[in-house]
């Protein structure tokens, strides 16, 4: 009897650690990590000028030189975030494998859906180089109506550094002025929940 009730709380410790695992690795062979929503930009972090809108409230570009490195889209042709000023942009990381990437998917269908005549524009950069059939197939399976496309290492790397969270999903929320406005970590529906309301907000300013 008491080996079972050992082995009951084992099994309960252990469900619950798994049950909190929100984000996989950015890369195949990496460690998972558990991510937390940020649903601002960090002021500590050391970028370069803040841009101040109409009411007085600082925001930063986006970290590194994410808005000018050239983005591959499943066509091959190449484009920056700098080329979609005006829009409101949702940069979002994931591979096909990872699990919490897939369990955000349906509430980024539903934002694009939402959204789209608002000029809000998901990008979902895939982080592991996986073909342009994988991804295309992947895309067709679950419904994605959003647009798909490669990210630079050196950009994924930036982005990493900035939210110090070393695995995916996250993603990052641009506004039509090209500041960054919100980044969200990991998955779960806390984190949609804050991407959810932060995009709504940023959309209809």
């Amino acid at each position: 009897m008491k080996n079972v009730l050992i082995n009951l709380a084992l099994f309960i410790v252990l469900a619950a650690a798994f049950s909190n695992l929100t984000g996989c690795s950015g890369t195949a062979s990496s460690k998972a990590t558990n991510g937390e929503p940020t649903a601002s930009p960090s002021p500590e972090n050391p970028e370069t000028a803040k841009q101040t809108d109409t009411k007085g409230v600082e925001y930063p570009p986006p970290p590194g030189n994410v808005s000018q490195t050239d983005i591959k889209a499943l066509d091959g042709s190449t484009f920056k975030v700098a080329d979609r000023k005006g829009q409101v942009i949702l940069l979002n990381l994931w591979a096909t494998w990872c699990g919490p990437c897939r369990g955000e998917m349906p509430d980024l269908i539903a934002m694009q859906n939402k959204y789209g005549d608002k000029n809000f524009k998901i990008i979902g950069l895939n982080t592991d180089d996986e073909s342009v059939d994988d991804i295309k197939d992947f895309a067709a399976q679950n419904k994605l109506n959003y647009e798909l496309a490669w990210a630079d290492r050196t950009m994924i790397n930036d982005l990493f550094r900035y939210t110090r969270f070393s695995a995916i999903p996250q993603s990052f929320l641009i506004d039509r002025e090209g500041r960054l406005r919100g980044t969200f970590t990991g998955g779960g529906p806390r984190v949609i929940g804050q991407m959810k309301d932060t995009v709504d907000k940023v959309v209809n300013e």
